[in-house]
């Protein structure tokens, strides 16, 4: 059994870069909330591309998540 999304594979073969969900928050008592979205291929550069691009604000704490790795809990 492979752990590989098949969307990301997917997208790896199509030539698109991975999407990446950025969230962050101000304060340590406030909640993550969604800022943005990266697209990029690698982590590490996602990770540079989320800082670099939603750096206007003073943020605590900032963290990416693969959009292939977020999963529905409800759908109406």
């Amino acid at each position: 059994m492979s752990n590989v999304d098949p969307r990301s594979e997917l997208a790896r073969m199509e030539g698109r870069n991975a999407i990446w969900e950025v969230f962050a928050r101000k304060a340590y008592e406030d909640p993550l909330h969604h800022v943005g979205t990266v697209g990029e291929d690698d982590e590490d550069l996602a990770l540079v591309a989320a800082r670099s691009i939603y750096d206007e604000q003073p943020w605590i704490e900032m963290i990416i998540v693969p959009r292939s790795a977020i999963r529905e809990a409800i759908r109406a």
